[in-house]
């Protein structure tokens, strides 16, 4: 790029003596304008030769090289070397907008890690990433990027992962956590044991996802592909026609007027500003997204995203934390603390994820000393005898076994009954919490004119129905297995229209049959889950449901820009073909029409790669 700078500069430079020598000196300032446009335009003109003998004859370059070289075959010679420089100035333009907007989506690639310090006997090897086995110990500095995936072994630090997900907000590490390829470690020493070999690694997997985005193209891009393709040879039998048949039909008429005015045509009908600038507004939205800890696939998803009609929700690690709390004691003699020592004490040596949940909500250590006498009765609960009080905790079964009166109303939830020496002491509910941007995520999107938001779950009735009101959904079906999930994105399918568009939203756990059978799918929690990465089209590098909203308004956002420099781009070509045809357009108004054009569209693009306040 900076060779080309320097070409532009010298090449203006000998241009304005030229312009300015005296007219009597006409040899002179003909080789000057001959040098100048050797200088800038030599290039343009080789690569038109060399494409012509390679059979690919009608591009931008060989447009240039026959509207400039036509120009100084009739006399005009300061139009020929200007067009030929404002073209350059252009393609400079167009290389640094590529090159800012590749760096924006690129910029993860700082995420790649350069080295990996290896436990090896009691020495410390630094080694490539590639070369390190699962199962080995790595030793990460503060400061230092992680290199690979695994369990911290030693050691307590904060990550930063705002280049995994968009997010400031450093993360805590602590022994026995998992630990993921490409965030920083910010103030402690850790000591790794490996999980994956780098090419199966959360960073190498993302990677490839970034590098491969720009292969898959929007309609929009193939469609400007394809236009070009037949655009640009139209265009030159239309110029060919306007040299030779005016003059032979037209009295009082020059076949150098009409040449003139047929190489104005050519310039303008230059494609650049159509060809560079949508490619380039997806480019931008992809980089924009990808800030956002977005990571989307193609520009043929973020096109079809703006296009979303009905989204469909995965409950569990979706809408919710997937992590079962206690949300409710409801105590019947005692209070509520008593009540769910009594029960946390009575589950404590069960592995049951509810018997988790409720010590974890007592919150404090486990006296083993004041409980006895602990049975386990698979599919009732437990009863253990704690300080001499017989306490039964379980579902309604074990109620029912010992003859026990509970409560029997309808709850969203899991309830633990609890009796103690065989009366009734209250229940609690447990239940899987609702992530707290949930609700604001659907009622954001309702904003952005979805029309339907449904959700579909393995949960009961009870428990979908609860959700779904409580974050304004439209619709639940519940009680579904993977397989019959699919089957109701087919019947929901058919309450689309036809240019609209369907987008399931799941953890890409196990959603792989319904993220692949929806329209767009996205999957959430991306960091540290490959199944996600690898199944969704756009994958949601943490676990905000609002980040949805956030990429459809990307989408729409990038979509408007690309329809606005295709609009604004044909719609000033034409005005200007059609006054160069009639000979009202000269030669520096085309270079405006082609170069001018193409900066301003190129400078319009730049706007997809905001993405703040969105």
């Amino acid at each position: 790029m900076k060779n080309r700078l320097w070409r532009i500069i010298l090449a203006f430079v000998i241009f304005i003596a030229a312009l300015f020598i005296n007219p009597y000196l006409f040899g002179l300032s003909l080789t000057l304008f001959i040098a100048s446009y050797i200088l800038i335009g030599g290039d343009v003109v080789l690569r038109a030769g060399r494409n012509i003998l390679r059979g690919s004859v009608f591009d931008e370059n060989f447009l240039m090289s026959i509207a400039t070289i036509g120009a100084f075959a009739i006399g005009e010679y300061p139009e020929g070397v200007a067009v030929m420089l404002f073209y350059q100035v252009g393609e400079l333009f167009q290389s640094y907008a590529v090159d800012k907007s590749r760096k924006s989506i690129t910029s993860l690639m700082d995420i790649r890690p350069d080295y990996a310090n290896v436990k090896r006997g009691d020495e410390l090897v630094q080694t490539d990433p590639d070369e390190v086995s699962v199962g080995e110990l790595i030793v990460i500095k503060p400061g230092e990027r992680v290199p690979l995936d695994g369990k911290v072994l030693e050691g307590y630090s904060m990550v930063d992962t705002t280049a995994l997900t968009g997010e400031s907000v450093p993360r805590e590490v602590n022994v026995g956590d998992d630990i993921l390829s490409g965030c920083i470690n910010l103030n402690g020493l850790l000591i790794v044991k490996v999980s994956k070999e780098y090419g199966e690694s959360t960073v190498a997997k993302i990677l490839d996802l970034v590098e491969n985005a720009s292969s898959k193209k929007s309609k929009s891009e193939q469609f400007i592909t394809k236009f070009a393709r037949y655009y640009t040879p139209i265009v030159v039998i239309i110029a060919v026609l306007l040299t030779i048949i005016p003059p032979l039909v037209f009295e009082g008429t020059t076949f150098s007027d009409w040449i003139y005015r047929a190489l104005t045509f050519l310039v303008v009908s230059c494609p650049c500003a159509l060809v560079i600038s949508i490619p380039l507004s997806f480019f931008g939205g992809i980089g924009g997204a990808s800030k956002s800890g977005i990571l989307v696939k193609g520009s043929n998803y973020l096109e079809a995203l703006a296009k979303t009609e009905i989204i469909v929700f995965d409950k569990t690690g979706t809408l919710t934390k997937g992590v079962f709390n206690v949300q409710e004691i409801h105590p019947e003699g005692l209070s509520k603390e008593e009540l769910l020592e009594l029960t946390a004490y009575a589950e404590s040596f069960s592995n049951h994820p509810i018997s988790h949940s409720l010590k974890r909500a007592f919150g404090k250590e486990i006296d083993n000393e004041r409980i006895s006498n602990i049975q386990e009765i698979a599919g009732h609960g437990v009863s253990a005898l704690i300080d001499d009080q017989e306490v039964m905790a379980g579902n309604f079964r074990l109620m029912e076994k010992n003859n026990i009166s509970y409560f029997k109303g309808e709850v969203a939830g899991t309830v633990v009954h609890v009796a103690v020496n065989r009366n009734y002491a209250g229940y609690i509910l447990i239940a899987d919490e609702i992530k707290a941007d949930a609700a604001q995520a659907i009622s954001q999107l309702k904003n952005l004119n979805i029309k339907h938001a449904f959700m579909l779950t393995g949960d009961t009735q009870s428990v979908g129905i609860k959700v779904a009101k409580d974050l304004g959904l439209d619709k639940v079906y519940a009680e579904l297995l993977p397989g019959e999930k699919v089957e109701k994105l087919e019947e929901i399918f058919s309450q689309k229209s036809e240019g609209g568009k369907i987008v399931y939203v799941g953890d890409g756990i196990n959603d792989a049959p319904v993220l692949a059978r929806a329209d767009i799918g996205i999957a959430m929690g991306g960091l540290g889950s490959d199944a996600a990465i690898e199944a969704a089209d756009i994958v949601i590098m943490n676990d905000e449901p609002s980040k949805i909203a956030t990429a459809i308004k990307i989408s729409k956002k990038t979509l408007k820009i690309a329809r606005q420099n295709a609009g604004f781009a044909i719609g000033i070509k034409v005005a200007v073909l059609v006054l160069s045809a009639f000979g009202l357009a000269t030669m520096w108004e085309a270079v405006f029409a082609d170069v001018g054009v193409t900066v301003l569209a190129i400078l319009n693009s730049f706007r997809a790669m905001d993405v703040k306040g969105l």
